[in-house]
C-alpha cells in the first residue's frame, strides 16, 4: 500500500462522514457517553445511546455502523451486546468493539470470548487491552498482568504482534492508542503521533476514539476507517493544547477542533506506513 493513496482516502472518508452524517450507534461506558456522542457528532457523525437488546439491533438496522464498548457493563448487556454484535454480522454492518477492562471480571471475559467468532470490524484498544484480547482469543502469547483497571500497562510496540493477530482473524483492523498510536489490517501498520499528554487527564478519550471510528467505519474500509479516526484525533489533541493547559477546558476545546478539522487536515496528518 502506498502512503499517497491512503493519505486520499483518508480524505475522502472525511469527506463523506461530513456529506452523509452517518448514524453509528453505540452500546457504550455509562461514564463516557456524553463525551462520545458529542465526539461523533463534532465529527461529522450521529450519534445514539442504547442500552436494551431490541433497541441496539433496531440500531443496527438503521444505523450505518455499530459501536460496542466493554466498559461499566450493566446486567442487560449480558443480552444486549450478543445480540447486537450478531444482528451486525448477520447485516454486514460494520462494528467497532473496545474491550475496556478486559481481566476485571467474569461477564466481561465471558462476552468478549463469545465475540471472537462475531469478528469484530475493528477492534480499538489500548496496549495491553490489544494483548489481552489476543490472548483470550488464543491468538497471542502470555497477557501478562494485563490493563491496570482501564490503563495500559504495556507500550504500543509491544502490542504491535498481537494487534496484527487481531487483524488477521478478523479482516478488519485493530487500532493500538498510546503515545505513538499504531494501526493495522495484518498486512500493514500505520503510525500516527500527536495528540496531548493532557488527553490522560480526562476520562473517556479512548472511548469516544472508538466512537469516531464507528463513524468512520460506515464511509470507509476497516484500515481507512481506523487511521482517520486516529489522526483526526492526535490533529484535534495537538491544536486543543495550544489553546489551554487545564483538563476541563481542554476536553471543550478537543470538541472544538474536531468539528474544526477539515478532510485535508486528515489526508495530511502525521503518519508513516510500514510493511508487517
Amino acid at each position: 500500500m502506498d502512503i499517497d493513496v491512503l493519505r486520499s482516502t483518508l480524505g475522502c472518508a472525511a469527506e463523506r462522514v461530513r456529506a452523509e452524517k452517518p448514524l453509528a450507534g453505540s452500546v457504550t461506558n455509562g461514564v463516557t457517553m456524553d463525551f462520545v456522542a458529542n465526539s461523533q457528532l463534532a465529527a461529522g457523525g450521529s450519534a445514539a445511546m442504547v442500552y436494551l437488546p431490541d433497541e441496539a439491533e433496531r440500531l443496527v438496522n438503521v444505523g450505518g455502523a455499530l459501536y460496542l464498548n466493554m466498559g461499566t457493563l450493566l446486567p442487560v448487556y449480558e443480552q444486549t451486546i450478543p445480540t447486537a454484535a450478531a444482528a451486525a454480522r448477520r447485516a454486514g454492518k460494520p462494528w467497532v468493539v473496545d474491550p475496556v477492562g478486559i481481566g476485571i471480571g467474569a461477564l466481561r471475559a465471558r462476552l468478549l470470548a463469545d465475540l471472537k467468532d462475531d469478528k469484530p470490524t475493528i477492534i480499538r484498544g489500548n496496549a495491553s487491552e490489544i494483548i489481552a484480547l489476543a490472548t483470550l482469543w488464543g491468538l497471542g502469547g502470555d497477557a501478562g498482568t494485563g490493563p491496570l483497571g482501564v490503563d495500559s500497562v504495556d507500550e504500543v510496540e509491544a502490542a504491535r504482534a498481537a494487534a496484527v493477530a487481531l487483524a488477521r482473524w478478523t479482516g478488519g483492523a485493530v487500532a493500538v492508542s498510546g503515545v505513538c498510536d499504531l494501526v493495522t489490517n495484518g498486512q500493514v501498520v500505520a503510525r500516527c503521533q500527536g495528540g496531548s499528554a493532557l488527553m490522560e487527564k480526562v476520562t473517556g478519550f479512548g472511548c469516544s476514539l472508538g466512537g469516531v471510528t464507528a463513524v468512520y467505519a460506515a464511509c470507509a474500509d476497516p484500515f481507512a476507517a481506523a487511521t482517520a479516526a486516529v489522526v483526526l484525533y492526535n490533529i484535534a489533541g495537538a491544536r486543543a493544547a495550544t489553546r489551554t493547559t487545564l483538563p476541563a477546558s481542554f476536553k471543550v476545546a478537543f470538541i472544538d477542533e474536531l468539528a474544526a478539522a477539515i478532510p485535508a487536515d486528515i489526508a495530511e496528518g502525521p503518519l508513516t506506513l510500514e510493511e508487517v
